[in-house]
């Protein structure tokens, strides 16, 4: 199965924005959205949350735990 990593790249980029874009909707600078892409840190459980909401995605397919969206 995918990592959070490959899950939200994935997901970006299925919505054709640039991380740059989705640093800032995720009101973040975009480096520290660079080290979730690149697998070196996760968002706390709100950041997850909206993660989720925002690719309407279930939380274990944003972590990579289940392979069906919701």
């Amino acid at each position: 199965m995918a990592t959070f990593a490959e899950r939200i790249r994935e997901l970006r980029q299925e919505r054709g924005l640039k991380q740059t874009e989705m640093a800032e909707i995720c009101g973040l600078k975009v480096r520290s959205y660079q080290y979730y892409e690149h697998g070196d840190g996760y968002p706390e459980v709100p950041g997850l949350l909206f993660l989720a909401d925002y690719f309407g995605v279930s939380l274990d397919y944003l972590m990579g735990r289940k392979d069906e969206r919701m």
